[in-house]
């Protein structure tokens, strides 16, 4: 379950992941910690883009753009405009001398040695536990303590994670 809820002191919108899972949520832009069940929720959903749609709409609503907002199509819809439009990227690849295949494992080699320290907290978070087991884990990777716990508490005040049952997990 998905519900746009509002903070009641910047008036920011964020998605919350099962509201009745969790006591409390921290606003991502002001950093107040609000009792879940006295939020306004605004919209819920099981489906994920629904929300983020929902919210976009809010925002859109919130700052006069309704009407601009309405004339553009569903995010869905503008992805798959983007994937027919112009040429592919293989074809590309291929006017310019360069073997797509080759670019692509170059690609992939480089994305396996140099993970940003964002990617390498975000897949701690991915693997599960709670706060100290996901700073560890980040500090084996590489990154340092200091960094990994700002990183994650970033993560946290933005609404992209969230504790349940002492453990983290990401939105």
């Amino acid at each position: 379950m998905y519900a746009v809820v509002g903070c009641t002191d910047c008036g920011s919108y964020w998605l919350l992941t099962d509201p009745k899972q969790s006591d409390s949520a921290t606003c991502p832009t002001c950093g107040r910690r609000h009792q879940t069940k006295k939020l306004r929720t605004f919209y819920e959903s099981e489906d994920r883009e629904a929300a983020r749609e929902a919210r976009a709409a809010l925002l859109a609503k919130k700052h006069g753009d309704s009407e601009a907002f309405a004339d553009v199509a569903h995010v869905s819809e503008l992805e798959a405009q983007v994937e027919e439009s112009g040429i592919s990227e293989a074809a590309y690849l291929e006017e310019s001398g360069l073997d797509p295949d080759e670019v692509q494992e170059a690609g992939d080699t480089a994305r396996e040695r140099s993970r940003s320290r964002d990617e390498i907290v975000r897949d701690a978070v991915r693997e599960g536990g709670t706060e100290r087991e996901i700073v560890s884990c980040a500090v084996e990777d590489g990154v340092p303590r200091d960094a990994a716990t700002k990183l994650l508490e970033k993560l946290r005040r933005q609404g992209e994670v969230i504790q349940s049952g002492g453990e983290l997990r990401l939105v």
